[in-house]
């Protein structure tokens, strides 16, 4: 087998392939693969841990593959003598929390998720206690199980043997508990210490994921009313939309849903619950900009003066709200590792940072082991929405003070497989030529990747961002303006700019 196969599994941090068959892409994720990329981590972590008696939790999210693949990644594990725990139906962080967690304490988590991607994906994330592998160490991983991979396997695992080395684990449910408790106790409700939410009505979209667990074990446990939740049953074929709190089709979901009950706000979760997105009482989305200005609100409260990552895509707007709050604004890199790795960077560096947020609704928390987790960051903003109903107040007064840009937009180019690289470094340095030469615009000195530019009111009044795909052969480009038909202006510069470039090139 061309080892080249396995390493264009690698998503960055993740493994990610097409597990079942479809219209436009072939399998390229089965049972081989996962088998081999199994063993691969499992001999990484025995470089790391030096035991023998390795402990190692495995969850999947609701996808049609995940029984399967989780098969065939306990019978690998047993067959190297390895404990293992059975978390069955869990959420990508509370994987990670079996790390760390009394009564788990493992030594390796195993998440089988594809995030919000359609059905026919599937993928695997790898967590220790020091949190998610890194991507040279997914890269070390592989190496690993391409010297697996083509190994003939003789060996014979009989049920009894994986059964006896199996432990089927209630994750959720201990998860759950640990959300509940923190609620209880940082309300401290004097009239109802048990039921800080009673009187709320608080719907949840888990868009058929692995969210709905969170309406019955959480909300209804904290004396919320929940009638009007929806797609709250896993389902694999995410029949009713994308689980995914930045898709439009999703979000117009939820709305609705809020507005027809009467709540007081709505909770959409991604298909594994490392991001979150809200709606409030008047339909309005809070997600990217708005949920990055809630939380950040949130922890200015608790931590005066510190530092707000985000990353390179966040609203202008954003960084005057954070300021106008006393926190600093750290606009970074696109990527939820990017961004929870500069935050621990300035923490080491001495620099008090207390989160780090993409505009994606990946949220990480530093009393959270800096761990990006959907179900957390609401169990944290449900604190607030708690106390705030006490004052007479509701979420929005949290950020009543925030602008939001007239037009905003994102545009996404794709170029030739072939020489993508070299293509986009072209269009990088054409781009910064043609800004370098028009009086209206100016480079963004302070920018982490692509080209950031500034444009006065002659020629758009907002910025633009045009950078690299992190995963994909594409140039990406985020446009926000502060007049109508500013998009348009920008778009038109950018287009020009580009004109020269043939068919086969820009696609």
């Amino acid at each position: 087998m061309d080892n080249n196969c396995l390493y264009n599994l690698q998503n960055g941090t993740d493994i990610r392939g097409i597990a079942l068959k479809n219209d436009s892409q072939e399998i390229n994720l089965t049972d081989k693969e996962v088998k081999a990329i199994t063993k691969g981590f499992y001999k990484w972590l025995l470089n790391r841990k030096k035991i023998n008696n390795l402990k190692i939790s495995v969850g999947i999210d609701s996808r049609l593959t995940g029984s399967g693949f989780k098969h065939s990644i306990i019978k690998t594990l047993v067959g190297y003598n390895v404990c293992v725990y059975d978390c069955n139906i869990s959420t990508t962080p509370a994987m990670f929390m079996t790390t760390v967690m009394d009564g788990y304490q493992c030594d390796g988590a195993i998440m089988i998720t594809a995030s919000h991607l359609p059905y026919y994906y599937n993928g695997i994330k790898f967590f220790t206690k020091e949190g998610g592998l890194e991507k040279s160490d997914i890269k070390e991983v592989l190496d690993l199980a391409c010297e697996e991979i083509d190994k003939e396997d003789n060996t014979i695992i009989r049920d009894t043997e994986v059964r006896r080395m199996t432990t089927i684990k209630p994750l959720i449910d201990d998860y759950s508990k640990i959300l509940v408790q923190k609620i209880r106790e940082c309300v401290n409700s004097k009239e109802d210490f048990n039921k800080p939410l009673k009187g709320l009505k608080i719907i949840v979209d888990a868009g058929n994921g692995a969210g709905g667990f969170f309406k019955e074990k959480v909300l209804d446990v904290l004396g919320a009313d929940t009638n009007g939740s929806q797609f709250i049953d896993p389902d694999g074929m995410f029949p009713n939309h994308i689980p995914n709190p930045e898709n439009k089709e999703a979000m117009e979901s939820i709305k609705n849903a809020v507005l027809k009950n009467n709540c007081d706000l709505g909770i959409i979760f991604d298909t594994d619950v490392d991001r979150a997105g809200l709606v409030d009482k008047s339909g309005d989305a809070i997600n990217r900009n708005s949920l990055i200005a809630v939380i950040s609100a949130i922890i200015l409260e608790e931590h005066e003066k510190t530092t707000i990552v985000t990353d390179s895509v966040a609203s202008d707007h954003l960084g005057d709200f954070i300021k106008s709050l006393g926190g600093k604004y750290h606009r970074f890199k696109k990527g939820y590792k990017n961004v929870i790795n500069e935050a621990v960077r300035l923490n080491n560096e001495g620099e008090e940072c207390y989160i780090a947020i993409e505009t994606s609704g990946h949220a990480a928390m530093k009393e959270n082991y800096f761990l990006d987790d959907g179900a957390y960051l609401i169990s944290k903003i449900l604190i607030k929405v708690a106390k705030l109903k006490i004052e007479g107040k509701s979420i929005e007064d949290l950020i009543s003070n925030l602008k939001h840009p007239v037009e905003e937009k994102e545009i996404r180019i794709k170029l030739s497989e072939q020489n993508y690289k070299e293509i986009s470094n072209n269009i990088l340095n054409e781009v910064t030529n043609a800004v370098d030469s028009n009086e209206n615009m100016q480079l963004d000195k302070n920018n982490k990747e692509g080209i950031r530019v500034v444009c006065n009111k002659n020629l758009g009044d907002g910025w633009f961002i045009l950078r690299c795909s992190l995963h994909e052969p594409k140039m990406v480009i985020n446009i926000e303006s502060n007049k109508n038909g500013g998009i348009q202006e920008i778009s038109s510069f950018i287009k020009e700019t580009l004109s020269k470039y043939k068919a086969h090139e820009i696609k």
